[in-house]
């Protein structure tokens, strides 16, 4: 393993009993009752708007290069770099806007041709009546294009079994912010 190995699986071991545990609120008999229950269930349609915050530098930065290759930097479209991101989901296009919850996942630069990222990310809630639920996104962000579409592939709690669609739209960006609206339309039980 070498030596950063075993440096790196005792600090996750003492972050893991460091922390406390988290209680679930999901259990085994309520997931066998709501599975029971699916057939009877309606789906559901829920339209969804916020805004996104990606601080790329600076000391409230929510987003983390991890890995790059050789040649990353002589790229015209960055092809290579990935980042690691929990990002601030806000009711309004302003930092200190209600917030609805995180964005938490990655992208990677994964275009040649143009500046397009793969996005790999979970829109967590955090407040209001979706508290506790999450949606989960994967796909392709052209983001010199005025509008994206991404896939919603997933959901949990209340988004269970969910699939619909992201609209992104960049509101702001300059060297070290991007502000993205978000409309979403999810279909869940």
């Amino acid at each position: 393993m070498g030596k950063v190995g075993p440096i790196f699986l005792n600090l996750l071991l003492t972050l893991c009993l460091a922390m406390p545990m988290v209680q679930s609120t999901i259990e085994g008999p309520e997931i066998e009752q709501w599975f029971k229950n699916l057939h009877l269930a309606k789906q559901k349609l829920t339209r969804l708007h916020f805004y996104f915050h990606d601080v790329v530098l600076g000391p409230s930065q929510t987003s983390v290069a991890v890995a790059r290759a050789p040649n990353t930097f002589k790229s015209p479209t960055v092809f290579g770099l990935v980042n690691i991101f929990d990002n601030p989901l806000t009711k309004g296009s302003e930092p200190t806007s209600e917030l609805l919850g995180r964005a938490q996942g990655l992208y990677g630069f994964a275009s040649q041709e143009e500046v397009s990222l793969l996005m790999a990310m979970n829109f967590v809630f955090t407040s209001g009546k979706h508290n506790g639920s999450s949606l989960t996104v994967l796909g392709r962000n052209p983001v010199v294009h005025s509008v994206r579409e991404l896939p919603i592939i997933g959901g949990t709690s209340v988004f269970r079994l969910a699939r619909g669609f992201a609209l992104a739209k960049t509101y702001f960006i300059n060297a070290t912010l991007a502000i993205v609206e978000y409309n979403v339309v999810a279909l869940h039980y």
